[in-house]
């Protein structure tokens, strides 16, 4: 409990940075587990910062060495998963479950430095929550050998592990990492993890040994599923790239003509280009139209779960790998920011940057959307679509037995009384909330674990800037 310090940046978009002023809260003079709502003056500037602050003592997050693993202790263990039954789904709906993660050891890891060495250490991160090990000098094969524990707040998180050079004074050298869904997890197995570049999407140099263990309430995930997703804090900036403008460019394009080939399916229907097909379109019409109920919609979806689920289409996860170029991104745009540090010109530059970059980030989203459906009925994962298949049997039951407009009035009910209900209550859409948890192609890509002879292949640099 001290003093907490803020300030306030600015950033333009020729990257330049200001600080525009700072802000002092006392954390002792803050009583605890209570949203406390401040209305603090910039020092140094005009303007206000408004501040919800909510002091919660921090439970669960912990480092300790392997001889005192918390989850290895059968009474502790008793005691967690006693915290996470179903007789307690609805008390604490924050505190989802636990992570236990054992991080032992990383072998044939990139040497970083030039004798040939490298003095890795290895970073968590869950959301917003970040550990580290120690560092061990001058080793290609570290044994950590540490227990971290971690609180659940989203089961949907993804935990990432990321291997560090630590370079004294200067940012660390980037040595591999994965990226594990908390779903995915097996507990209690020691998993090899095949070490991938920092875009995730091919294999680096090196091996990592994990052992985790998840506990956590499916009720409670189930009901935080359908509330915004936390924000990360720190998240790197996304840079222009030819190489990931194009890919977005063709699987925009691939949506855009799944959803052409169906509006040009029900066309021939139509036409009675197929004799058979059009007799039964029009049959199928008929019948459907004439016995039509609200609650056939969610049943017809319903059964396009089951469907998929009788006939799993699982696409080769490599497909999108395979047609990535090697060109080495990185070094490219430092050579092109480099050449364009010409007076008439930056801004030009800039503004061009500015606008492709935008067309980037709005291809990006259409197909991660339209893939994010397609995954969610294909049973990516699936606790996500078995959660869609009880929404929508919940669905047809409510639609079957009560009105429309009953429905419609609870619904508009609840949306205009929430800001009076909780003023500070972000607006949210459930269906957004919900689909932003399923895995795009490009995710689905970050997340396969590789397997361990696919890390073998020759790197030509030896040093790589995080």
């Amino acid at each position: 409990m001290g003093i907490l310090d803020i300030e306030v940046w600015g950033k333009d978009s020729k990257k330049h940075e200001e600080r525009l002023g700072t802000c002092k809260v006392d954390m002792a003079a803050l009583p605890l587990k209570q949203a406390n709502c401040l209305e603090l003056p910039l020092e140094s500037c005009p303007g206000t910062l408004l501040m919800l602050i909510t002091l919660t003592p921090c439970s669960g997050v912990s480092v300790s060495d392997l001889c005192v693993c918390p989850l290895a202790d059968p009474s502790e263990r008793k005691q967690i998963a006693q915290r996470f039954c179903l007789q307690n789904s609805l008390k604490d709906l924050r505190d989802v479950g636990i992570l236990q993660v054992k991080v032992l050891k990383a072998v044939d890891l990139l040497a970083a430095d030039f004798s040939g060495k490298s003095d890795p250490f290895c970073l968590l991160e869950l959301g917003n929550d970040r550990l580290q090990t120690h560092t061990i000098y001058k080793n290609l094969n570290p044994e950590w050998n540490k227990v971290f524990t971690f609180p659940i707040k989203d089961i949907h998180d993804v935990l990432e592990v990321t291997v560090f050079d630590e370079d004294g004074d200067k940012p660390p050298d980037f040595l591999g990492k994965v990226a594990i869904p908390l779903l995915s997890i097996r507990d209690g197995q020691t998993n090899c993890y095949v070490l991938k570049n920092k875009d995730l999407e091919q294999a680096f140099k090196g091996v990592i040994y994990l052992e985790m263990d998840v506990i956590y309430n499916p009720v409670k995930a189930s009901l935080r599923t359908f509330t915004p997703r936390e924000k990360r804090l720190v998240e790197d900036s996304r840079k222009l790239s030819k190489k990931i403008l194009s890919r977005d460019v063709d699987r925009v394009k691939r949506i855009t003509m799944a959803i052409w080939n169906t509006v040009q399916f029900l066309k021939s229907c139509f036409q009675w280009e197929s004799t058979l097909r059009s007799a039964v379109a029009f049959v199928v019409f008929l019948v459907t139209v004439w016995n039509f109920e609200l609650y056939m919609i969610p049943l017809a979806l319903l059964l396009l779960f089951v469907y998929n689920f009788i006939n799993p289409t699982k696409g080769k996860v490599g497909s999108i790998q395979d047609s990535q170029e090697s060109t080495d991104v990185d070094e490219e745009e430092e050579e092109d920011d480099k050449e364009s540090e010409k007076k008439g010109l930056i801004e030009r530059i800039y503004m061009v940057q500015d606008i492709v970059s935008t067309v980037q980030n709005i291809l990006e989203e259409i197909a991660s959307f339209g893939e994010r459906i397609k995954n969610t009925f294909n049973w990516t994962v699936p606790f996500l679509s078995f959660l869609a298949c009880l929404i929508l049997a919940v669905a047809t039951i409510t639609l079957y037995f009560i009105p429309l407009r009953y429905i419609v009035l609870i619904w508009g009910i609840n949306k205009f009384t929430k800001k009076l209900r909780n003023p500070y209550a972000i607006d949210n859409n459930e269906l957004l909330d919900f689909l932003s948890r399923v895995p795009s192609d490009v995710q689905k890509v970050q997340y396969a674990e590789l397997k361990q002879g696919s890390s073998q292949s020759p790197l030509r640099k030896k040093r790589s800037a995080l």
